[in-house]
C-alpha cells in the first residue's frame, strides 16, 4: 500500500484552494466590470428604463436557471471541461457586446453572459469542496467567498473607471482580453478529475442522480435557507438606494452603505469559515446567521439616519457571513462527491432567482407596505425559510455529524 508523505497533502491543498480562490477572484472581476456600464451603454443606444430593467435581469435569469444542468455536467464531464467552457462564454459575449449596435442585442449577450456565469460558479465552488479536507471545508469556503466577493467588489469600480478612461466599447474589449487570460490560467492550473484528491469509498458514488439528490433533506433544508436568504437581500440590493434617498442621503453616502456592507460581508468570511470548523454543528452556525439576517432586514428598515443605514448595513454584512459561509460547506458535506457539481448549481440558482424574484414582485409589496413594514416582512421571510432549513436538518443533523 503505498503511504502519501504526510507534508505533501496540506501543500497540495493550498496550492489548489488558491488556485480555485484566485480564479473565482479574477472570474469575477471580469465579469462584473460590465455590471455597472452596461445599463449606461444601453441608455446611449436609446434603451428606456423598462428595456434597461430587462436587461440586468437577462443574466439573473440565465445564471438561475442553467446553474443546476451546468452542475449536472461537471458532475458527468469533469469540472475543468465546465470552467473552461463558461469562461469561453464570457470572453464571447465580451467582445459582442463591444460591436452591438441595438438594445435588444444587448438582452441577447446578457442572455448568453449568464450561460457563463452559470457555468463558472457552482464549478469552481465544486472544485473548493474536491480539494478541501473535511476538516478544513469551513475556512476553505470562507476564503473562497472572500475572493468572489472582493472580485464582485472590485469589478464595478474598475470597469467605471476604464470605461471613464476608455470609453464603452474599449472596456469591452479590454474585459475579453482580460477573460482570455483567465481562461489560459485556467488550462494551465487547473487539475483534471483525474488529478484530484482521492475522495473516501463512503463519500464517492458512482453517477450523479436527480433522485437521490431530491430526496437529501439536508440539501434540501441548505437550497432552502439559502432561497429566503437571498429573497431578503434582493429587496435591499434593489430597493435600499430608494429607501435612503426618500431620508435624504446623497449618492456617495449610499455608495458608501453598500460599501461598508460589501465589505464586513467579504472580510468576515474567513474568521468564520474557521469557527465552522471547530463547531460540533455546522447547522445552528448557519441558523443563527440567519435568523440574526432576517432581525438586521428589519432593523435597516427603521433607519432613518445615515448612521443608522451604516449600522444596519453593517449587521446584514456580518450576518450573511455568519450564515452563507457554513451553508457552503454543509452542502460539501451532505451530497457524494460525484453531486457536488449539481449541489452546487442548485445553491447558485437559490442564489440568482431569490434576487430576481425579490427585485420583480417586492416593488408592487413596498408600495402596499411602504419600506419598513417590507422589510419587516423579508426579514419574516428570511426567519421562516430557516425555520424550513431547522425542520429538514433536523433528524439528519446528528447522522451526519454536522
Amino acid at each position: 500500500m503505498e503511504v502519501v508523505p504526510e507534508a505533501a497533502a496540506p501543500h497540495s491543498y493550498r496550492f489548489l484552494l488558491i488556485v480555485c480562490c484566485a480564479l473565482g477572484f479574477a472570474s469575477y472581476v471580469t465579469s462584473y466590470m460590465r455590471i455597472p456600464v452596461v445599463p449606461l451603454f444601453a441608455q446611449d443606444l436609446g434603451a428606456g428604463a423598462v428595456m434597461v430593467g430587462f436587461i440586468n435581469s437577462a443574466f439573473l435569469l440565465t445564471s438561475g436557471a442553467f446553474a443546476f444542468p451546468f452542475g449536472l455536467l461537471a458532475d458527468r464531464w469533469g469540472r475543468k471541461i465546465v470552467v473552461t467552457a463558461g469562461l469561453s462564454i464570457s470572453l464571447v459575449t465580451s467582445f459582442l457586446l463591444a460591436f452591438s449596435a441595438a438594445p435588444w442585442q444587448l438582452l441577447l449577450i446578457y442572455l448568453l453572459f449568464g450561460l457563463g456565469l452559470a457555468a463558472i460558479g457552482p464549478t469552481l465552488m465544486a472544485y473548493v469542496a474536491d480539494v478541501s479536507p473535511p476538516t478544513h471545508l469551513g475556512r476553505s469556503y470562507g476564503a473562497y467567498t472572500l475572493a468572489i466577493y472582493s472580485g464582485m467588489s472590485l469589478g464595478p469600480a474598475l470597469g467605471g473607471w476604464v470605461a471613464d478612461w476608455l470609453g464603452f466599447r474599449r472596456l469591452f474589449v479590454v474585459a475579453a482580453v482580460l477573460v482570455g487570460l483567465v481562461f489560459l490560467a485556467a488550462l494551465a492550473f487547473l487539475p483534471s478529475s483525474r488529478r484530484l484528491p482521492p475522495q473516501s469509498p463512503a463519500a464517492v458514488s458512482k453517477t450523479t442522480s436527480w433522485r437521490r439528490i431530491l430526496r437529501n433533506r439536508p440539501l434540501l433544508g441548505c437550497w432552502l435557507i439559502t432561497l429566503g436568504g437571498c429573497f431578503g437581500l434582493g429587496t435591499f440590493v434593489t430597493f435600499a438606494p430608494l429607501y435612503m434617498k426618500e431620508h435624504n442621503l446623497s449618492a456617495g453616502d449610499i455608495g458608501v452603505v453598500f460599501a461598508l456592507q460589501a465589505a464586513v460581508n467579504a472580510l468576515s468570511r474567513l474568521p468564520f469559515g474557521r469557527l465552522s470548523d471547530s463547531l460540533e454543528r455546522r447547522w445552528v452556525m448557519a441558523a443563527v446567521g440567519f435568523l440574526s439576517l432576517g432581525a438586521a432586514l428589519a432593523a435597516f428598515g427603521l433607519a432613518t439616519t445615515r448612521p443608522g443605514f451604516l449600522l444596519a448595513a453593517s449587521a446584514i454584512g456580518v450576518t450573511m457571513g455568519l450564515g452563507f459561509t457554513p451553508v457552503g460547506a454543509l452542502i460539501a458535506e451532505v451530497v457524494p462527491a460525484s453531486d457536488r457539481g449539481l449541489a452546487m448549481g442548485g445553491y447558485n440558482s437559490c442564489i440568482y432567482l431569490g434576487m430576481m424574484i425579490s427585485s420583480a414582485l417586492m416593488g408592487v409589496v413596498i408600495g402596499w407596505l411602504g419600506y419598513t413594514w417590507s422589510y419587516a416582512l423579508m426579514g419574516s421571510i428570511v426567519c421562516l425559510s430557516t425555520w424550513g432549513f431547522y425542520w429538514l436538518i433536523r433528524d439528519f443533523a446528528k447522522h451526519l455529524q454536522i
